[in-house]
């Protein structure tokens, strides 16, 4: 398995990977969601943090697991990416040989393990929508190309491309509650394109105004789309794209404007309120929401690094306005955080998660019962799937 799988949902940049040996260039896009869930779960209180800064803590609940089948060896195990309304997680393990596969984790704990094309296929589902359809990507084994999926709740899978046929690389990243699917894909050009896949199959591609990549990470209930593009000068902007295929662009405050800076926008609510991250003109990562009427909110954990690469990544809104995500501190270690939409942060770390650099707790999705999956990685590089319930 490429190593980008795993730090690619760290950086949460995209990148474009170029073709091994005799295969087609693969789209390598940031898995906002990874998770896997083990056969018996473990329970313990929260760890907030007592800066003074934060929010009054809360007792909160962690139920850490692993799949059947997650590998425990370093860099194995499972990575959980999203959770629905009915607290089922969805996201992928890797196993004793570093293969990828998808999972289901119902509420009540049971898993549903599944493979799109063969144990070979490197399955890894990123979102699920409320009805539990899931939508992520995996490698064709015939010719070693990213193609997109959805797997419907009765678990039939749907393959699929970008260009509705043509066999392009494809990352399907997210799906609303209508069964309407958005990603990106890489066009016979090599420029990355967003897609929207509606219920019955049709496909729309598009690009954003200005760009040179376009990424598309998100779509609420009434067809909002939005993610990031990379301009002429490989700068980020934020992008929405109405339902009429309308565009309007926008900058967080502060964001860099060198290569690798700017403003990426992660996920929008039904409401229309955003969350993301920008790249200061130092490399330093920051969060923001974005509310319907344009204004942006930046914000930072208190206890984030403020060096190059370091800081606070935004990366689910739900309806409520609460922000999960992570940051990384000056040593270089990875922790969960919870935001209200009075601004009020609460820091926490999932039992078992590494101290040192590289290591930690990795907060992703949020549900409307404000309960939080994702992953750690543990001492032993191992990772683990979280949920988080208040």
């Amino acid at each position: 398995m490429n190593s980008l799988r795993l730090v690619a949902p760290l950086l949460l940049t995209a990148a474009i990977i170029g073709p091994a040996s005799a295969q087609p260039p693969m789209i390598m896009m940031p898995p906002h969601l990874l998770i896997a869930l083990p056969p018996v779960t473990q329970q313990s209180a929260a760890q907030a943090s007592h800066s003074p800064a934060l929010s009054a803590a809360r007792v909160a609940q962690f139920t850490v697991f692993d799949a059947p089948g997650a590998g425990t060896g370093r860099r194995q195990g499972t990575l959980s990416n999203d959770v629905n309304s009915s607290s089922a997680v969805t996201g992928y393990y890797l196993d004793s040989s570093n293969s990828p596969h998808g999972f289901l984790r119902a509420s009540d704990g049971t898993f549903k393990t599944f493979d799109v094309d063969g144990t070979q296929s490197q399955t890894d589902p990123l979102r699920m929508n409320d009805r539990g359809a899931v939508v992520g990507y995996y490698i064709d084994p015939n010719t070693g190309s990213d193609e997109g999926f959805l797997r419907t709740p009765g678990g039939a899978i749907k393959t699929f491309d970008g260009l509705g046929g043509g066999s392009a690389p494809t990352i399907a990243e997210a799906i609303n509650s209508k069964s309407e699917a958005v990603g990106s894909y890489l066009d016979a050009s090599n420029v990355v394109r967003g897609f929207l896949r509606a219920k019955d199959g049709t496909f729309t591609q598009f690009d954003a105004p200005g760009s040179s990549t376009t990424f598309a990470f998100g779509i609420n209930v009434g067809g909002t789309i939005i993610g990031p593009y990379l301009d002429a000068s490989s700068v980020y902007h934020g992008y929405i794209r109405a339902i009429d295929g309308t565009f309007t662009e926008f900058d967080a405050p502060g964001a860099g404007a060198g290569p690798d800076q700017g403003t990426l926008a992660e996920y929008v609510n039904s409401t229309g309120w955003i969350v993301g991250k920008y790249v200061d003109s130092s490399s330093v990562q920051h969060g923001f929401v974005r509310r319907p009427d344009g204004t942006i909110t930046v914000f930072d954990a208190p206890d984030a690094g403020t060096g190059s690469g370091e800081g606070t990544v935004g990366l689910d809104i739900n309806d409520d306005g609460r922000v999960s995500g992570y940051y990384i501190d000056a040593r270089n270690t990875f922790h969960g955080f919870v935001r209200l939409k009075n601004g009020s942060l609460t820091e926490f770390d999932a039992p078992g998660a590494g101290g040192h650099a590289g290591h930690g707790t990795f907060g992703l999705g949020i549900n409307r019962y404000k309960v939080i999956t994702g992953y750690e990685l543990d001492h032993s590089d191992v990772f683990h799937g979280y949920l988080r319930t208040p």
